[in-house]
C-alpha cells in the first residue's frame, strides 16, 4: 500500500515573479528576470496582496524598457570619436 503525499501548501496571495535571473539593467534599474525594481524586490515580503498584484499587473508594461538597444559596437565607436 502506498502512502499519499500531503498537498503542497501555497499562499492565497500573489507569488513572486522571480525566475532566478537576478541582473539589474543599468539604465532601466529593473531586474532583467522579473522586471521588478530593487525597491520592489526588497519590500516584496512586506507588501500586501493588493500591492503585490499591482506590481504584477504593471510588469508587462516594463518589458519594452529592457528591449531598447544601447548602440552595440556602432554606438561605442561613435562615443569614442573625439
Amino acid at each position: 500500500m502506498t502512502q499519499e503525499k500531503p498537498p503542497i501548501w501555497k499562499r492565497e496571495e500573489p507569488q513572486s515573479p522571480c525566475v532566478n535571473i537576478c541582473v539589474i539593467h543599468p539604465a532601466a534599474r529593473l531586474c532583467t528576470g522579473c522586471l521588478r525594481s530593487m525597491d520592489e524586490i526588497a519590500s516584496w515580503g512586506k507588501m500586501t496582496a493588493e500591492e503585490r498584484q499591482d506590481v504584477l499587473d504593471d510588469l508587462p508594461s516594463r518589458a519594452p524598457l529592457l528591449k531598447q538597444r544601447r548602440g552595440g559596437r556602432a554606438g561605442r565607436l561613435r562615443r569614442e570619436k573625439p
